[in-house]
């Protein structure tokens, strides 16, 4: 079964553009076109299906994308957002991040890339191109400190570094040469630890903290 995206763009012609080359991929598809934040709430508001996937531009009249994707991390948690832009600047990437977007690309992406940025954002609950995550480094990182009273062994230090990668479990635990298991291990440890929930919560501590400099 296809996982259903909706896009959220004040530009029709480029929500139009962007719903065809989305139709076209093997494991997704546009179910509708919202042209701003209220009126994405309005169409759940009148029981639109609630989507899998949200790609949602910033800069709308009405309801951003600011305010909308902090809408959705506190009525719809569930979807997985992917900020999809024009703006790439560092203010943007990071107050989009912080009120919960899971992903981030520039509207002038390759078709392909979005399909596999849209692959990894439903697979592993998280997406950041590598200009987006230096971004990320850059900004979050003056506080190196952990979280008080909270002890990070050496190899849940070094799980955190692969947290903020394009990695999935397997391929993390490959890396370090242990199980699926150990490393699943390893995430629900520090997410009880560090009073977490997501892969997208412990990677911003490990970028906030410093664990993905090493």
């Amino acid at each position: 079964m296809k996982k259903t995206i909706v896009i959220v763009d004040d530009h029709v012609l480029i929500a139009k553009a962007l719903e065809g080359i989305i139709d076209n991929f093997k494991d997704f598809e546009v179910i509708y076109v919202a042209e701003n934040g209220k009126d994405l709430i309005q169409k759940f508001e009148n029981n639109s299906k609630i989507p899998d996937i949200i790609l949602l531009d910033i800069s709308m009249p009405i309801m951003d994308g600011f305010e909308t994707v902090l809408w959705l991390k506190e009525n719809q948690p569930n979807i997985k957002v992917m900020a999809l832009s024009m703006q790439g600047d560092d203010k943007s990437v990071i107050k989009m991040i912080k009120n919960g977007a899971k992903g981030y690309l520039l509207k002038n992406t390759h078709p392909k890339e979005l399909e596999n940025a849209l692959i990894k954002l439903n697979s592993d609950g998280f997406f950041y191109p590598e200009w987006a995550s230096k971004i990320i480094f850059s900004n979050m990182n003056n506080d190196k400190g952990t979280e008080n009273g909270v002890r990070i062994s050496d190899r849940e230090k070094e799980f955190l570094r692969y947290t903020v990668t394009e990695l999935s479990y397997k391929e993390i635990a490959d890396k370090m040469c242990c199980s699926p298991r150990t490393v699943e291990s390893y995430r629900d440890q520090l997410c009880d630890k560090l009073d977490l929930k997501t892969r997208v919560g412990l990677a911003v501590f490990a970028i906030k903290n410093g664990f993905a400099e090493s």
